[in-house]
C-alpha cells in the first residue's frame, strides 16, 4: 500500500515575507478521498504544484506514487477531442477504450469525442478531462476546482462519479459537492494544517468549535494588550517623573555641600534601569500578544452598504426575452421583484444567463424584447462573472469605482486578504482573490438592489459562508446566478426560476 509522507516542508515564494507552509507534517494513504480546505490564497494549489516537482520546498516528501493534475493543460482546442485525450492519457488507439469506459461513467455522449475541443461546453470539457485523468489507474490525482464550470445536474454526476474513485485530493468550494465525494480533510488555516478523518460535515463541526474557541481568545488577547499598554503607559510616565525628580532634587540641594550627589544619582539611575526593564518587558509582551492575534483564523461576520428603496416594485420584467446572433435564447418571462425579494435564474451551462443579466441591466449591445421596468432612481450592484474591470491597484480600482478606500480594504481584511497582498497588482492575484474584490466593492458601495452573476464561483468555503450569512441577516433584494445549491436552499426566499431554451 503506497503512502505520501510529507515531513517538515516548508515553502515561501520569493515575493512574500512569510512562508507558505512551515513545518508541515502529513501521512496520506493512496486509498484515501481528500478534500483540500482552506481561504483563498492560503496556498492549495501551490501544495499540488510542490507534489507535482513544479515547485521546490525544503523538507521531505517521501512516495513511490506518481501524481496527475486536473485540469490538464490541451495543446491545441482545434483538435478532435478523441485526439486530444489521447495526447493527454497517452493512450494509444487500440487502448482507449479505457477512456471511453470512464466517459460512459460520466454520462458524456459518444458523438462527443468526434467534435473539435473547443466546441465543448465548459461542462463537456471538465467531464471529458476527468475520464482522461482516471483512465490512469497506477496514479494519485490532484483535482483543482472540478465544480466551476458544472450545472447542477453535472455537478451531481461529477460527485457520484469521484464517489465510486479512490486516491485523490480534491480542492471545491461547493459544500454539498465535497460532503458526498470524501472521507478525509486537509485544513489549511493561517497559522496550521490539520488532517481530519471524515468528511465535509465533520470538518464543519470542528471548525465551527475552533471559531467559537478562537473567538474567545481574540476577547482576552485584546484585553491583554490593552492592560499591557496601559502599564507600559504607567511605567513611561513613572519613569519620566523619576527624571524630572532627579533634576528637581539636584537644581534644590546645588548650594548644599554636605549633600551625597552620588547617592542621588545612584537612587535615580536604579530607578531609571527598573522603569526601562519593564516596559521592554511589557512590549515584548503586548508585541508576543499581537502575534497571536494575528495567526487567528476566524469567519468575521460582513457588513453590507444595503438602503431599502420605498418604491415598488424594484424591478418589473414582462414577457421578456433576450436574444443573441439573431436567436432567442429564453422562452418569455416574467418577474416581479419587491423590497426583500430574492430570486435565483437557473439554466444549463451554455444557455447564456449572463447575457439575460446583461440585457436585464440594460446593456445597449443586448437584442431585448418584453418590458423591462427598474424603479426610478434605484442603485444597482452589479457583480460581473468576469474579471475584466479588476485591474490595476487596490488604490485604483476604489477610485475608479467611486468607493472609500478605507471601507474596502476594511471588507477586503474581512473576506480573507492579508494586508501584505494589498500591494499587489490585482492582474497578480488568484481568481478567488478577484472575485472577492468584486464582492468586496458591491459591499461597500450603497445599493438598493443586487445583482450578482455566480458570485461564488472560486470562492473558498469559508467566503460562501460568510455571504450566506451576511444575506439572511441583512435581507437585501437581489437576482442572481449560481450552481451552489446549498447556497441557493439557504438564501432565496421567493422563487427559481428555471429558464427555458428556445429551440
Amino acid at each position: 500500500m503506497g503512502n505520501i509522507i510529507i515531513n517538515d516542508l516548508y515553502f515561501r515564494y520569493d515575493k512574500m515575507p512569510k512562508p507558505i507552509f512551515k513545518n508541515l507534517n502529513l501521512s496520506i494513504d493512496e486509498s484515501w478521498r481528500l478534500g483540500l480546505i482552506g481561504r483563498n490564497g492560503r496556498g492549495k494549489t501551490t501544495f499540488f504544484r510542490i507534489l507535482l516537482g513544479e515547485l521546490q520546498a525544503k523538507g521531505e516528501i517521501t512516495t513511490n506514487l506518481k501524481f496527475n493534475y486536473f485540469p490538464q493543460p490541451v495543446t491545441d482546442d482545434r483538435w478532435i477531442t478523441r485526439d486530444v485525450l489521447m495526447h493527454i492519457s497517452g493512450l494509444t488507439f487500440s487502448d482507449f477504450w479505457q477512456v471511453e469506459i470512464e466517459l460512459d461513467k460520466l454520462k458524456v455522449a459518444p458523438e462527443v469525442l468526434e467534435r473539435p475541443f473547443v466546441t465543448l461546453s465548459p461542462g463537456e470539457r471538465t467531464k471529458v478531462l476527468l475520464a482522461a485523468l482516471f483512465s490512469d489507474h497506477d496514479s494519485f490525482q490532484l483535482i483543482d476546482e472540478p465544480t466551476n464550470h458544472l450545472d447542477s445536474d453535472g455537478r451531481q454526476v461529477v460527485a457520484e462519479y469521484l464517489k465510486s474513485k479512490q486516491g485523490f485530493i480534491v480542492i471545491s468550494h461547493d459544500r454539498s459537492f465535497i460532503n458526498k465525494v470524501i472521507d478525509h480533510v486537509i485544513s489549511i488555516d493561517r497559522s496550521k494544517i490539520q488532517l481530519f478523518n471524515g468528511n465535509y460535515d465533520t470538518w464543519q463541526q470542528v471548525f465551527d468549535r475552533q471559531n467559537q474557541s478562537e473567538m474567545q481568545k481574540k476577547r482576552v488577547l485584546q484585553g491583554d494588550i490593552k492592560r499591557l499598554k496601559q502599564a507600559a503607559d504607567k511605567s513611561r510616565r513613572w519613569s519620566e517623573a523619576t527624571e524630572n525628580q532627579k533634576s528637581q532634587s539636584a537644581y534644590k540641594h546645588q548650594g548644599h555641600v554636605n549633600l551625597d550627589k552620588g547617592f542621588l544619582g545612584h537612587k535615580a539611575a536604579k530607578m531609571m534601569k527598573r522603569s526601562k526593564g519593564i516596559t521592554e518587558r511589557t512590549e515584548r509582551q503586548i508585541a508576543e500578544k499581537q502575534t497571536l492575534l494575528k495567526n487567528l483564523d476566524e469567519s468575521v461576520e460582513l457588513s453590507l452598504n444595503y438602503k431599502p428603496l420605498s418604491k415598488k416594485p424594484l424591478l418589473q420584467l414582462d414577457d421578456f426575452q433576450v436574444a443573441r446572433n439573431g436567436h432567442y435564447l429564453n422562452h418569455p418571462i416574467t418577474v416581479t421583484l419587491q423590497d426583500s425579494d430574492r430570486i435565483a435564474l437557473t439554466a444549463p451551462n451554455g444557455f447564456g444567463k449572463s447575457t439575460i443579466v446583461k440585457g436585464i441591466l440594460g446593456d445597449s449591445e443586448v437584442k431585448v424584447s418584453g418590458q423591462r421596468t427598474l424603479a426610478t432612481g434605484i442603485k444597482v450592484s452589479y457583480v460581473s462573472q468576469d474579471f475584466e474591470a479588476i485591474t490595476g491597484s487596490i488604490s485604483e480600482y476604489a477610485a475608479s469605482s467611486g468607493i472609500e478606500i478605507s471601507n474596502f480594504l476594511n471588507a477586503l481584511r474581512k473576506l480573507g486578504f492579508d494586508r501584505e497582498v494589498f500591494n499587489h497588482n490585482l492582474a497578480e492575484m488568484s481568481l478567488g482573490q478577484k472575485r472577492k474584490v468584486a464582492l468586496a466593492k458591491s459591499l461597500v458601495e450603497e445599493a438598493n438592489l443586487y445583482i450578482w452573476d455566480e458570485p461564488l464561483n472560486y470562492l473558498d468555503i469559508i467566503t460562501r459562508q460568510q455571504i450566506e450569512s451576511l444575506i439572511i441577516m441583512h435581507n437585501p433584494p437581489m437576482l442572481m446566478i449560481d450552481h451552489d445549491q446549498e447556497f441557493i436552499d439557504h438564501v432565496i426566499n421567493k422563487e427559481v426560476i428555471q429558464l427555458q431554451p428556445v429551440d
